[in-house]
């Protein structure tokens, strides 16, 4: 089991540990730093939904960072077991966990109408999520709403999403972009 560790905010430099499995990719630390260093290192009053939570580590850097509540997403059970144990050992209730596959999620949130400042998007490689998410996701986010999102390559974003900032580390490409308009309800 490998361990990650935080960048920024109050929990900054506590270990997490990651989960054995096929395909998942923490984000590297640099590239975690030069997405809060565009997002602000203070996110207070903000929620966050990290929708492949995966290690947690977009969303943990989130609630380490003063946000109102972030929702971490995952559907494997070992590594939503392990997000778990570290949502719990940093013992922190503005982290809620959910067991869930990410659309279905983004349709029941939708229903709710939940709805989120910063989302993000670590989705696994070449299964076309990117795809099936850019319609769904604007009901479930609030005006001037960001999406972080990493990819294989290099993304356009359909509208009503603009592109605010991108860059590249190694093989992964990753973008932020935001929500032009006030999304529809």
């Amino acid at each position: 089991m490998s361990k990650v560790r935080i960048t920024g905010g109050e929990w900054r430099s506590r270990l997490i540990q990651v989960a054995d499995a096929p395909g998942l990719r923490p984000t590297p630390d640099r590239v975690r730093e030069t997405l809060f260093n565009w997002l602000g290192q203070d996110l207070s009053g903000l929620v966050c939904l990290d929708l492949f939570a995966g290690s947690g580590i977009l969303g943990f850097e989130a609630a380490s960072r003063g946000a109102e509540r972030v929702t971490l997403v995952e559907q494997d059970l070992r590594v939503f077991a392990r997000l778990r144990q570290n949502a719990e050992t940093l013992g922190d209730g503005r982290l809620e966990m959910v067991r869930a596959d990410a659309l279905e999620f983004v349709a029941l949130a939708a229903r709710q109408g939940r709805r989120h400042d910063i989302a993000f998007l670590d989705p696994p490689y070449r299964h076309g999520w990117l795809g099936r998410l850019w319609p769904v996701l604007p009901p479930i986010m609030n005006a001037g709403g960001r999406l972080y999102v990493e990819a294989e390559e290099t993304v356009d974003p359909p509208a009503p999403w603009k592109t605010a900032r991108s860059g590249k580390a190694g093989q992964v490409h990753y973008h932020l972009f935001e929500l032009e308009a006030e999304p529809s309800t």
